[in-house]
């Protein structure tokens, strides 16, 4: 029999339509590869096994009586623990809400509820989104499949271990500052960042309200766009909700697919490649360019330069918006709550233990940042200033377009680095999210896809590279299209896909 856990969702639709498999065999499949493997990868912080095998069940009785179904219906999918789920504890990755069990569902979640896929758990994650390498968990850190002493990257790089270590075929993940998107990139995996808005935000556990997007993890462009178009639309309770339908992302990618890109105006962003880009990674995504000509596209150059200043734009944005959002977190009305050890117990008091006990190191240093941008004398000169850096980053990203369809880049600088290398280095850290962060500083939509493997500087075996496609504002199809283009190109050239190549795990 086919190992069910290597199959595509779309793949895996198409069996359970055709009753060549039933859901709780899929979600079986999974759970057991989950037992197997992810003891070494640690990609789950909560295992759902009960609740997605009565889904499976349900969804099992339901095809058999010819109940028209969601077409995803019955494939597994694996949840980033920043997505409050009812019933199942809700961390963001922190020991501040350690068994916290929300009483609602996100709105993405309750569509996927409604679908009736199921569930399998919660992905590990760097503390509240804060992070490129999910070391910063509270919960431990997650290997990559690849090489199991190297980051999946961050924040999000539990779910994309789930994908490249088998244990799910679909993920959600959220995406900052490419927390979708970096970790996709040096897994091996497909990530999308969709227009900011176009995705319902409620549910989430805010990091930086006016940057973070929830979007799909995945093997292939298809499966994305395939649970992009489920989880996708307008949403009364989120106050940043687009009014508007996504377009055919669907369509899109089966269009790709096809590999004809005429008439499809690609720039390559001059700011967002050579110096400290990784010379594999170069190599890799100058091959990926060559390909999209050969596919029909016309390929230019374009200058983006306010996005030399991005960097420190997003760490003062993000930091004040953090500051903000995490003062809820205080030991008075839920999750953690710690009582000092003597003198007497005020509410401030009882904040400051809690907030120091149930805080990372990560946390507290954006927390006293932002805190500090946002300060009476400082605001203009720091979070006021950062605010104009992204007017001017939107304005070079407008302008772009006027040229161009769609904006291409690496998407990370380098292959994945090894655990605890820049740990002690938040400013190495940081520059992992170099070519990402303009995209959530403009509200656009990105994709990455893997485009080969390159040899990391530090020796050791090869390790996965990503391509980054940016488009316009609510032209996410031409994500898929392109991206869909290049992925049947390079499988094309591989002889599959580029997780074929990975070793194996247990």
């Amino acid at each position: 029999m086919t190992d069910l856990t290597r199959l595509s969702a779309a793949d895996l639709a198409q069996k359970l339509r055709r009753r060549e498999v039933t859901s709780v065999e899929v979600t079986q499949a999974f759970l057991d590869r989950i037992a197997a493997v992810d003891g070494a990868v640690h990609a789950y912080l909560h295992v759902n096994a009960e609740e997605a095998l009565a889904t499976a069940r349900d969804v099992d009785a339901r095809r058999e009586v010819g109940e028209e179904l969601h077409p995803l219906a019955g494939v597994p999918i694996a949840v980033k623990d920043v997505v409050v789920t009812r019933g199942m504890p809700s961390t963001a990755g922190s020991k501040i809400l350690e068994g916290w069990v929300p009483p609602y569902d996100a709105t993405l979640v309750e569509k996927i509820r409604d679908a009736r896929m199921p569930i399998l758990g919660k992905t590990n994650m760097d503390e509240f989104a804060m992070g490129s390498s999910t070391e910063h968990s509270a919960y431990g850190n997650t290997h990559n499949p690849w090489d199991l002493e190297r980051i999946p990257g961050g924040s999000g790089g539990g779910s994309a271990a789930a994908l490249a270590s088998f244990t799910a075929p679909l993920a959600i993940g959220t995406d900052t500052g490419g927390s979708i998107r970096q970790p996709g990139a040096v897994t091996g995996t497909v990530g999308v960042k969709p227009t900011y808005g176009s995705v319902s935000r409620y549910g989430l556990i805010a990091l930086a309200s006016s940057l973070d997007q929830a979007g799909p993890v995945t093997r292939t462009v298809m499966d994305s766009a395939l649970l992009h178009e489920l989880i996708g639309g307008h949403d009364p309770r989120d106050s940043t909700s687009i009014p508007e339908p996504l377009p055919a992302l669907v369509e899109a990618a089966a269009q790709g697919a096809g590999g004809d890109l005429s008439g499809v105006r690609v720039g390559v962003v001059s700011q967002l490649q050579g110096e400290g880009y990784q010379e594999g990674v170069q190599a890799r995504f100058t091959e990926s360019l060559e390909l999209l000509r050969r596919a029909g596209a016309e390929v230019v150059q374009v200058s983006c330069p306010h996005f030399e200043y991005a960097l420190a734009a997003y760490y003062l944005i993000l930091p004040a918006e953090a500051s903000s959002n995490l003062a809820k977190f205080d030991g008075m009305r839920f999750g953690l709550r710690v009582e000092p050890e003597d003198g007497p117990v005020t509410a401030e008091r009882v904040m400051a233990a809690t907030r120091g006990a149930g805080f990372g190191d990560e946390v507290k240093r954006r927390i006293i940042l932002g805190t500090y941008a946002l300060s009476a004398g400082y605001y203009d000169a720091y979070y006021g200033s950062a605010q104009k850096v992204r007017t001017l980053i939107q304005q070079d990203f407008d302008a772009a377009f006027e040229q161009v369809d769609v904006l291409v880049s690496p998407t990370a600088p380098t292959t994945a680095f090894k655990l605890g290398e820049k740990l002690d280095d938040p400013l190495a850290m940081y520059l992992n999210d170099v070519a990402t962060i303009p995209a959530n500083l403009a509200g656009i939509p990105g994709i990455s896809v893997p485009n080969g493997l390159a040899e990391p500087t530090d020796g050791g075996a090869a390790m996965p590279t990503g391509f980054q496609v940016l488009a316009p504002a609510k032209a996410d199809d031409r994500l898929y299209r392109v991206g869909a283009a290049l992925e049947a190109a390079l499988e094309k050239s591989w002889g599959g896909p580029l997780l074929d190549r990975a070793p194996e795990l247990g």
